[in-house]
């Protein structure tokens, strides 16, 4: 485990609210926000500025990311289109006073370059996981086939953060049968704004809560 407190949120597909979840345990924590592997710039902006703007965060709690591709799509083909290579050895998690959360792209078996993929990065950060979901149908699938990835590779997972419309029923089964808790939920709204945020980071567990809870 790293010696930063932090977190890294992933997800158990890309476009599934990791953005937004990071930007909720921003605000919950007062933490510093960094997304290392940015794709897609030629359609948006980026997930940097909209989490600086939702958790209405200071710049200086903002890190750039290591690497920043126009195309839409995964690093290593991104990177492929711009003759960019991504070098691990820019990929080091920064060491900063606060609590550090950590977004990265897509899910865990995104190719970042042709001998890593997010998976390999997670384990090379050493933090623990928030996994994002989607709340609908399939979801406890891809959750499921999600943790256990990652508890083979022996990552802390802190929990699960499903995203849309509620499903009881679908959380329940994902708690019982990937033996992990639900943080906190993110309805559907047709606006998301600071405010929205704001009050969302309200129900967000304190990092210690989470940490002693997966160390038991």
């Amino acid at each position: 485990m790293s010696s930063q407190r932090g977190v890294f949120v992933t997800g158990t597909d890309t476009g599934i609210g990791k953005t937004l979840v990071s930007a909720i345990l921003c605000r919950a924590w007062n933490a510093t926000y960094w997304k290392p592997l940015q794709t897609g710039l030629t359609d948006e902006d980026g997930d940097t500025p909209t989490v600086r703007d939702l958790a209405g965060l200071d710049p200086s709690r903002i890190i750039p990311p290591a690497y920043a591709f126009q195309a839409p799509l995964a690093p290593l083909a991104a990177g492929d289109l711009e003759n960019v290579t991504v070098n691990p050895g820019r990929l080091v998690l920064p060491q900063v006073p606060e609590t550090l959360v950590v977004e990265g792209a897509g899910g865990l078996m995104v190719p970042v370059r042709e001998d890593m993929m997010i998976m390999d990065l997670i384990e090379r950060l050493g933090l623990p996981v928030v996994l994002v979901t989607r709340s609908g149908l399939g979801t406890i699938n891809h959750t499921l086939l999600s943790l256990e990835a990652l508890r083979r590779r022996g990552v802390p997972v802190l929990g699960v953060v499903p995203v849309g419309p509620p499903n009881p029923g679908n959380e329940r089964d994902i708690a019982h049968f990937g033996k992990t808790p639900i943080l906190f939920r993110v309805p559907q709204f047709d606006a998301i704004t600071e405010t929205v945020v704001s009050e969302l980071s309200g129900h967000v567990p304190s990092l210690d809560v989470l940490q002693q809870q997966i160390s038991q």
